[in-house]
């Protein structure tokens, strides 16, 4: 049994955070009921290039394990068997745009009051306060806004997006765990709570040691391509056949790295004694180190390195992971037979097991008639349903 099996969501999820958070729930037990609108369904149905005739790999990866039902929260017949299917839930995860669910009536404070035990998640873009609260945004607006682009990039570049959705799906992370520890506060108390989070306060959290050392010292931070300000040496070298990150994270490391690259005598030169001296006299080791570092390959570096008990990793590409040995070995990647897809599961283990895709990502609408039963469907019209007449439960 997985660890939320029994556990109700209804998710008035669309885009990624909210999804993401919905499928994390969903791949742990929860029975997670996703709400689309009728027909075009999530817009993340068409972000990227289509799997299968109803949507890309995109919005499979982010909708395994759930149900979808259409419904058409413009007309108040589904809007009012969406609160009452609500009562039979345990969570509710909504990342509408701001304002949305309060117009419905579909908002925390409705909600909570007519059912307490109810943990209500809401995932916005720059928080429940302050001017900005009402603003929606996506993730490269929110990487710009937080400062995220400024730190990322070499010392000449220009400022960089994050090549991945860290924000949405930081934000669906924090959410899907801050629904776990509100349904463990029910446990213990009999009353749900509400939980919020945005993709801003997840850019601010991801940036906790950067921004706080700024604010602390005043500093801004210099970018480092593949370094650190913190550590040296901590970065990317180029071989004959491309580059390896070295982590020579302490003094005994350094040592270590210094014999491994034939110039013991580094560790005992009082400019490279400690890793503050290092960092200070960063300009006149790198250079180093780097050209020795270009005298052999990949491999026998890595070679060369492990052996001296020094970490290193080459700088693979997306194509040398997926066939990576390791890769195969930790079971990530999971293959879905309906859509001939490829998904990488959740980095979570329970007893030595991962949980499985147990459905495919559903199509727009595809459980109406199993979920809308009596005694709901009396409060929906064929309309509101988005589904056909002859769809609907006798």
């Amino acid at each position: 049994m997985l660890p939320l099996s029994g556990v109700r969501v209804i998710e008035l999820g669309q885009n990624i955070a909210g999804p993401y958070a919905g499928e994390i729930l969903a791949t742990l037990g929860a029975d997670v009921v996703k709400v689309e609108r009728p027909g075009s369904g999530d817009d993340a149905r068409y972000w990227g290039t289509m799997l299968t005739p109803d949507a890309t790999h995109l919005f499979h990866s982010l909708n395994l394990n759930k149900r979808s039902i259409a419904l058409d929260l413009t007309d108040a017949a589904a809007v009012a068997w969406v609160k009452r299917y609500i009562g039979e839930c345990d969570v509710v995860v909504q990342n509408l745009r701001p304002g949305v669910v309060e117009d419905l009536g579909l908002d925390a404070a409705t909600l909570r009051a007519a059912h307490p035990r109810l943990v209500y998640c809401s995932v916005g873009a720059f928080g429940n306060a302050g001017p900005m609260r009402m603003m929606p945004g996506y993730e490269p607006i929110v990487q710009a806004f937080s400062g995220i682009f400024s730190v990322n990039g070499g010392p000449d570049s220009p400022p960089s997006r994050v090549g991945l959705s860290i924000l949405d799906m930081g934000s669906g992370l924090w959410s899907a765990l801050g629904c776990i520890a509100g349904l463990y506060q029910r446990e213990r108390t009999g009353t749900g709570c509400v939980v919020e989070t945005s993709l801003f306060e997840t850019a601010l959290g991801w940036l906790a040691t950067i921004l706080g050392g700024y604010k602390t010292s005043g500093v801004m931070p210099p970018r480092h391509r593949t370094g650190s300000p913190r550590i040296v040496v901590f970065q990317g070298f180029e071989t004959t056949d491309g580059e390896i990150v070295v982590a020579a994270a302490n003094d005994r490391l350094f040592a270590k790295l210094a014999e491994a690259v034939g110039r013991p005598d580094w560790s005992q030169d009082p400019r490279f004694r400690t890793n503050a001296l290092r960092v200070a006299n960063k300009d006149v080791l790198i250079p180093q180190v780097a050209a020795l570092m270009r005298q052999r390959s990949r491999a026998e570096w890595a070679e060369r390195l492990e052996a001296a008990g020094i970490p290193c990793a080459p700088i693979n590409d997306l194509a040398e992971v997926a066939e990576n040995a390791q890769t195969e070995a930790v079971g990530m990647l999971l293959h879905e037979p309906r859509s001939g897809g490829t998904f990488v599961g959740l980095p979570l283990q329970f007893d030595g097991t991962r949980p499985a895709i147990r459905r495919p990502s559903p199509t727009v609408g595809q459980h109406n008639a199993e979920i809308v039963i009596e005694p709901m469907q009396d409060a929906l019209t064929p309309p509101a349903l988005g589904i056909k007449q002859a769809n609907k439960v006798p």
